[in-house]
């Protein structure tokens, strides 16, 4: 069950973009899981069959991303999911709603908001804390100018090499 929870998690907060289902319109038979994904599903065995074909592809899909993970993937994805049933119902809604804004970007973009990501995540803890709190004192407009200024300096926020961008940056 947990497994399963996990891998809607990842999908819904995550930022790990579901591949589309071909033939969303059709539900899938319990019978055509494997079995990895009815052992991950199968809190879903009995009711299965009720569900909307959509959440069938949504949960499948994170059945199958959770079987490719490395164990490294998963601790982390397990901790994601810790940190997201502490949120209050009302933050969850937001990540929900920026999650659906992020789909709805152009592909380009999508893969620049990935760099960006990728490159944060590549940083020393420290240096992660120090950028958040810095972001988190400036007002709406100097957010918006640092962000410009990021991605001209590092093409979205990727690359970077371990120097935090932005420290010219004046408030």
């Amino acid at each position: 069950m947990r497994a399963l929870l996990l891998c809607v998690l990842i999908v819904v907060a995550g930022g790990v973009v579901p591949v589309r289902a071909q033939g969303d319109s059709a539900g899938v038979p319990w019978s055509q899981l494997s079995p990895g994904e009815q052992q991950l599903l199968q809190r879903f065995g009995d009711t299965w069959d009720q569900l909307p074909p959509r959440k069938q592809q949504r949960l499948r899909n994170g059945a199958q991303q959770w079987g490719t993970m490395t164990p490294e993937e998963r601790q982390e994805a397990k901790q994601r999911f810790k940190q997201w049933r502490s949120l209050p119902p009302e933050q969850q809604q937001q990540l929900r709603e920026r999650y659906q804004q992020f789909r709805q970007l152009p592909p380009e973009q999508r893969e620049s908001v990935r760099n960006a990501r990728r490159w944060f995540r590549s940083l020393p803890p420290e240096q992660r804390q120090e950028l958040r709190e810095k972001f988190q004192r400036m007002s709406p407009d100097e957010r918006r100018a640092y962000r410009r200024e990021l991605r001209r300096q590092y093409g979205g926020g990727g690359g970077g090499g371990g120097q935090v961008p932005g420290e010219s940056f004046s408030r």
